[in-house]
């Protein structure tokens, strides 16, 4: 097996040179963001400068948004290439500069470079929206780590090149000695945010043979044990003892028995004013006996990308270490077809002891999310997110593009929709009228797990806030966006690690709100 998450190599650091010379610097490739105004200006360095203005009169280079050029030199000291990246005509915003990274990243590793620098010359902030050194900083190392992510392989003969290594930025001018704590502070932010994002997409990218119910509790304890948090696994006599009835319901069919994954962040003198995080954990989804089509069911392996997601925020606090209270609950199983799998028209009993309809197996991650609301209900959470794979209708409305969100209270989903323009992730908000809880009635029992295809993604949210007792909650489906079809932005191919940067981010700010 080869690959690797690459922030498992990548170090990031940033120095201060005032005379900023270059060639003494041992790395691979320099790394130049470039405006059309710098190159015809004369502003660019002059060594840099030389070059452009030949690649933009052939119209190799034009110095457009994420455009990337790289040039090989000769006789320029130690580096042996320049990556010139574009950055347009206007000032870029953080998630305009976290693609721009992302872009060079990409082009260093199709050089197989591990050594790079980045060179911030004096009018960097003059790239950036929102002029903040912190906020450019984070943005640009969660673009190189993000961009630099390579999933793992699996072939008998493979590359040896492991990755980049090693990033510094160099940063010169006046200001530049004062400017770097506030540097260091943004590095440290977009490493913690872009690590966490490669865990989730490392335990997403896993094949479903190498990832069952016991090895995602296996991943989730070396996660607590890396950062000294509380943590606890629930078997399967354990769960049945508590009467978890749908997540023994949903992984009965499997030999892989299902799992109750703790995890306790306490960064408060007392455990209070909770937040509560729950992923579904569903390690291979075929559908049950309300089997799946065959076609595109090798992406199953995905279902367990909000689980993915949790357990990479968890990542992110233990680095970050904010003063809040965070629990983190994931309900794992694999739902399969077998002679002692749940069926439609089962009647199971949830932990909350409310009874469900069993409608179409297919619809499972509901189930178990039930119970895990209610375990973190039980464990003090006062504020509830949920993250889960959850529906095929999410694509119908929102493609891979965008994140769907149902709420019962909509002050705490505009904060979460702000922490995501921060972060570059895309939240929509979904309705919640009554007529879609409505729709969750069923006949014969307190709630039935399936209304059909109209309004799928808001009743199947509806199901799970059902299980909040009130308190207030987010959904979020990201069945069409925890796994690509193809590259775009800072995401690759495969598994994308949502949403651990944009929960992260709002963890941060309730921390700030003293919330």
């Amino acid at each position: 097996m080869n690959g690797h998450s690459c922030s498992e190599y990548m170090q990031v650091s940033i120095e201060w040179n005032k005379e900023m010379r270059v060639a003494e610097y041992d790395v691979d490739a320099f790394i130049v963001l470039v405006s059309p105004q710098g190159i015809q200006g004369g502003s660019m360095r002059q060594v840099w400068n030389s070059m452009l203005l030949p690649l933009m009169e052939s119209h190799l280079f034009q110095a457009e948004p994420f455009q990337t050029y790289a040039v090989p030199l000769q006789g320029r000291g130690e580096y042996r290439t320049v990556i010139f990246v574009g950055a347009g005509e206007r000032p870029l915003t953080s998630e305009e500069l976290r693609v721009a990274a992302a872009q060079a990243a990409r082009m260093a590793m199709k050089m197989r470079a591990k050594k790079l620098a980045w060179e911030l010359s004096s009018p960097l902030l003059a790239f950036s929206v929102e002029q903040d050194a912190s906020l450019a900083a984070q943005a640009l190392t969660e673009g190189l780590i993000l961009g630099a992510y390579r999933p793992k392989q699996y072939k008998k003969h493979s590359s040896s090149f492991q990755g980049i290594e090693q990033l510094i930025f160099l940063r010169e001018g006046q200001a530049a000695a004062a400017e770097v704590p506030e540097w260091e502070k943004g590095i440290g932010r977009g490493r913690a945010y872009a690590e966490s994002t490669c865990l989730a997409r490392d335990l997403t990218n896993l094949p479903g043979n190498f990832l069952v119910p016991e090895d995602l509790a296996g991943a989730a304890l070396k996660v607590a044990e890396k950062h000294g948090f509380e943590a606890s696994v629930l078997g399967e006599k354990e769960l049945k003892e508590l009467g978890m009835g749908g997540l023994i319901a949903v992984g009965q069919g499997s030999v892989h028995p299902p799992r109750l994954i703790v995890i306790k962040y306490q960064g408060k003198t007392e455990w209070g004013d909770v937040i509560g995080l729950v992923g579904k954990g569903i390690t291979f989804d075929t559908g049950g006996i309300s089997l799946k089509r065959r076609v595109g069911m090798e992406e199953m392996i995905s279902d367990m990308g909000g689980a993915a997601t949790v357990l990479g925020v968890m990542n992110a606090l233990g680095a970050l270490r904010p003063a809040v209270n965070v629990v983190m609950v994931i309900p794992t199983a694999e739902n399969m077809p077998a002679g002692n799998a749940f069926k439609p028209g089962d009647i199971i009993r949830s932990f909350s002891g409310r009874t469900i309809e069993i409608l179409n197996t297919d619809a499972e991650g509901r189930v178990v999310l039930a119970d895990g609301m209610t375990y973190a209900r039980q464990q003090g959470a006062v504020k509830l997110i949920d993250v889960a794979t959850l529906t095929g209708a999410v694509l119908s409305a929102l493609g891979d593009v965008a994140t769907g969100a149902v709420t019962n209270d909509d002050v705490m989903l505009e904060e979460f929709i702000l922490a995501s323009k921060r972060s570059g992730e895309k939240v929509w908000p979904l309705p919640a009228y009554k007529e879609f809880w409505d729709m969750l009635k069923s006949d014969v029992a307190d709630i039935k797990n399936s209304t059909g295809s109209r309004g799928g993604t808001i009743t199947a949210g509806l199901f799970i806030g059902t299980f909040t007792e009130g308190l207030p909650w987010i959904h979020l489906d990201i069945a069409g966006t925890a796994f690509l079809n193809k590259e775009r932005g800072v995401n690759p191919k495969g598994a994308t690690g949502v949403m651990v940067r944009t929960i992260t981010e709002w963890i941060l700010a309730q921390e700030v709100a003293g919330k």
